[in-house]
């Protein structure tokens, strides 16, 4: 399986439009290689590099399997989103305070669809997911201020 953006490159800087420092959209994302069994997808992206612990800025389940790209600003495959660090649902562009921090997209093929509530967290997703996960991809994008 695998995650890419045209937006950016791994390893490569985010544009600021996807940050806080700009629209604050959500990036173009691509999705390809999902596994023919998958029932559904989750994408969560983070930033571990937070001194208090990791960052979330944004989590969706229950994404369709046959969805290929998440568009600039959209939510992919009428997935649902969750609450993330911000204390909202949807998605929170890269916001460091300073310095330079790493943002990973993670993007997970599940074999059942998760039935939780929407203001379910990226803890309550990845406890959700364990032991349905069949395949996991992921994207590095830095940002820095």
């Amino acid at each position: 399986m695998r995650l890419t953006s045209p937006a950016f490159q791994p390893n490569a800087s985010i544009p600021s439009t996807y940050t806080c420092d700009g629209n604050d959209m959500s990036p173009p994302l691509l999705f390809s290689d999902v596994p023919a069994e998958a029932k559904s997808l989750v994408l969560i992206a983070d930033d571990p590099d937070v001194p208090s612990g990791i960052w979330v800025h944004w989590v969706v389940w229950n994404i369709n399997p046959k969805t290929t790209e998440a568009s600039e600003g959209m939510v992919p495959g009428a997935g649902i989103e969750g609450i993330t660090s911000f204390g909202r649902r949807g998605y929170g562009g890269p916001c460091p305070p300073s310095g330079t921090h790493r943002y990973v997209f993670k993007l997970y093929a599940l074999d059942t669809l998760l039935d939780l509530p929407e203001k379910a967290s990226k803890l309550d997703v990845e406890g959700a997911m364990d032991g349905h996960v069949i395949d996991s991809a992921e994207l590095i994008g830095v940002y820095e201020r």
